[in-house]
C-alpha cells in the first residue's frame, strides 16, 4: 500500500520553497522552545507561535501541519542541542561522561521536556544522538543487550538528576517566597521527631531536639553542590557499569 504524503514524517517533505523562504523549521522550533521555556508547555500553540513570529497562522500551516509536527520539531531541536560535536573520547567512559554531560545540561534547562516530550516523533537528531551513544560503546566488546542495558542505565541516571534538581529548585523557589510556611513546615517536622517515631531520622540530625540545628544534613540546594552531587552519582553509575558488564 502507498503512503500519501500526509503519513509522512515531517522530514521527510522538503520545508516550503521560493527564493526568500519567511521562515525555518528551525527558526519554528527554537520560538516554540522559547515559549515553553518561558511559559510553560501548555501555553505551546500554532496560534502563540505563529503570533511570537509575527506571521499569521495560516503561513505557519505551510510549514508545520499539526500541533504533533510542532512537538517533533521541539524534541529534535532539543536533540540538536544534545548532540556532542567532533569526536568522541576513545575510551567508553570518557565518550559516555561527555554525553551525560551534554545530555544533562540540555535538559535541565528544559526540564518539562522530559515528561512533555516523552510521546515526540523521533526525527534526524535523536537517531543521531542514539548512534553517537553507540559508538561511545563501539569498542568495548560487549553484546548489543548489554549495550541496551548499559545506556539506559546512564540515561535513567542523566533524566532522574535533572528532575531532582527541577523539583528542588522549585522548593528553593518556594522556600524564598514564604519563609513563614518553611519556618511552620520545620516546627511541624520537629514535633514529629520528638514522638520517637523517626529514630534514623533523629540521629542524622544529632539526637538534639530543641531545635532544628542550623549545621543539619540537608540535600545540597546551590547550583555547585547539585553539579557535585552529579557528578558523584555518574561516577558511581559509570563504575558499577563497568562491573556488571565487564567494561574496563
Amino acid at each position: 500500500m502507498s503512503r500519501t504524503s500526509d503519513d509522512q514524517p515531517i522530514w521527510a517533505r522538503p520545508e516550503p520553497g521560493g527564493r526568500r523562504p519567511r521562515l525555518t523549521r528551525e527558526q519554528i522550533a527554537r520560538t516554540a522552545l522559547e515559549i515553553a521555556d518561558r511559559e510553560g508547555f501548555d501555553a505551546v500553540s500554532m496560534r502563540h507561535v505563529a503570533a511570537t513570529l509575527n506571521t499569521g497562522a495560516m503561513t505557519l500551516y505551510n510549514y508545520v501541519r499539526t500541533k504533533d509536527e510542532l512537538v517533533a520539531l521541539m524534541h529534535d531541536e532539543l536533540m540538536a542541542q544534545v548532540l556532542v560535536p567532533g569526536e568522541l573520547p576513545d575510551s567508553w567512559r570518557g565518550a559516555l561522561t561527555l554525553i551525560a554531560h551534554r545530555t544533562h545540561d540540555v535538559m535541565a534547562r528544559h526540564p518539562w521536556a522530559l515528561n512533555s516530550l516523552q510521546e515526540a516523533q523521533f526525527g534526524p537528531n535523536a537517531m543521531r544522538h542514539f548512534e553517537q551513544t553507540l559508538a561511545a560503546l563501539a569498542r568495548t566488546g560487549i553484546d548489543t543487550p548489554a549495550k541496551f542495558s548499559v545506556l539506559t542505565l546512564v540515561d535513567d541516571y542523566v533524566r532522574g538528576a535533572v528532575l531532582r534538581a527541577s523539583e528542588i529548585r522549585k522548593r528553593k523557589s518556594t522556600a524564598d517566597a514564604d519563609p513563614a510556611a518553611v519556618q511552620a513546615a520545620i516546627e511541624f517536622g520537629m514535633a514529629q521527631l520528638r514522638t520517637g517515631e523517626f529514630p534514623h531520622t533523629a540521629a542524622l540530625l544529632g539526637g538534639d531536639l530543641s531545635s532544628f540545628p542550623e549545621d543539619a544534613p540537608s540535600p545540597a540546594m546551590a547550583e555547585d553542590g547539585l553539579r557535585e552531587q552529579f557528578e558523584r552519582g555518574l561516577r558511581a553509575v559509570l563504575d558499577g557499569a563497568a562491573a556488571e558488564f565487564g567494561l574496563t
